[in-house]
């Protein structure tokens, strides 16, 4: 496969953390995570790069010029490149006191800068920050309309940020997230912050569980105690939320997910992230990667750099696995064969 086939192929390094620590399993290592990424290998072809989460214990998102050019020389050294980010804004709610919005503003900022650094090396060509609401959907409840006001008053001011460094910002959707836990009040807080830089990043295991409900029953897309043998019904519910949300998709998270909600240690519960082999995973994902992946003419939208793979709380045995990682790669190259294409230099 030519090296200039697109998008590139991604490996997330977050899941190391995420559901990891005090409560439940260890944190795995960064060096880990990209020794893992860069032994993967499937017919010849390996991943093109990692997305990083800017937070400890993997990356100090204060650390000098000096540590920078150590952290570009260690990934680079591994042939991978840096693609999109993720600020660590979950100590300033987005619909929080004015400390905290400040707060969530600022590490967007530093995540930014961290990120034009990484431009300025050259070993990042592509990618966003993601945020989220950094807010529970029980809160939001409490008060809809001031919420998502606020919320979208503090994406403002961290778009407005991220534009003077030539970013664009992703919200991620996940049930989670205050004012964006369901397809429909993420479009609604999308549509309130009116900037041109802030967009959606899908992830397929996290957006399968809008079709649910779940925190949102009466944004269901599915009826209730639906039938999974019901492929067709599926694709016509993948088909009606993915043409609302899909005009905003600007970060795309191949995955996949098995119905169920799931949380590990203090991460809130979310969608289940299941291996790619996972017996009972509800998508087919190389076909229904392509419900995002292409517009309802059924043409390549082109409009990612990069696809990735997010596995947030696997098994620490799991995640240790080589084998693991090569049937994630062995994924997002189907998903690439179905719906990527040849740019020619």
């Amino acid at each position: 496969m030519p090296e200039n086939n697109y998008p590139k192929l991604h490996n997330a390094t977050w899941p190391g953390i995420v559901g990891k620590g005090s409560d439940s399993e260890p944190v795995i290592s960064f060096d880990t995570m990209l020794e893992k990424t860069a032994a993967a290998e499937v017919d010849g072809i390996k991943f093109d790069g990692v997305d990083l989460g800017l937070f400890d214990p993997h990356i100090d998102l204060d650390m000098s010029d000096d540590g920078i050019k150590k952290l570009v020389d260690k990934i680079g050294g591994l042939g991978l490149e840096i693609g999109s980010l993720v600020a660590p804004i979950w100590g300033g709610p987005a619909m929080g006191s004015k400390e905290e919005r400040d707060t969530f503003v600022e590490m967007v900022r530093k995540s930014c800068i961290f990120g034009q650094k990484l431009r300025e090396y050259g070993i990042r060509p592509h990618g966003i920050i993601r945020i989220d609401s950094a807010s529970k959907p029980e809160a939001w409840a409490l008060d809809p309309v001031n919420n998502t006001k606020l919320i979208a008053e503090t994406f403002r001011k961290a778009c407005d940020v991220a534009a003077d460094y030539g970013e664009k910002l992703a919200a991620e959707g996940e049930i989670c997230w205050g004012g964006m836990h369901s397809w429909r009040t993420m479009i609604d807080t999308l549509e309130a912050v009116d900037r041109p830089n802030i967009g959606f990043q899908a992830d397929m295991s996290h957006t399968f569980l809008y079709l649910l409900g779940y925190n949102a029953p009466e944004h269901r897309v599915l009826p209730e105690n639906f039938d999974w043998d019901d492929r067709a019904s599926l694709e016509e519910g993948l088909k009606k939320m993915t043409a609302a949300l899909r005009p905003w998709t600007i970060d795309f998270h191949v995955a996949q997910n098995d119905g169920t909600v799931h949380g590990t240690g203090s991460h809130d519960k979310t969608g289940r992230h299941c291996l790619a082999t996972d017996p009972n995973g509800k998508l087919d994902i190389t076909h229904d990667a392509g419900y995002w992946l292409r517009d309802e003419n059924g043409n390549i939208t082109k409009k990612f750099g990069h696809i990735c793979w997010d596995g947030c709380m696997f098994p620490n045995d799991v995640m240790n696995s080589q084998k693991t990682w090569n049937d994630i790669l062995a994924a997002l190259i189907q998903v690439r064969k179905a719906h990527g294409w040849y740019e020619p230099n």
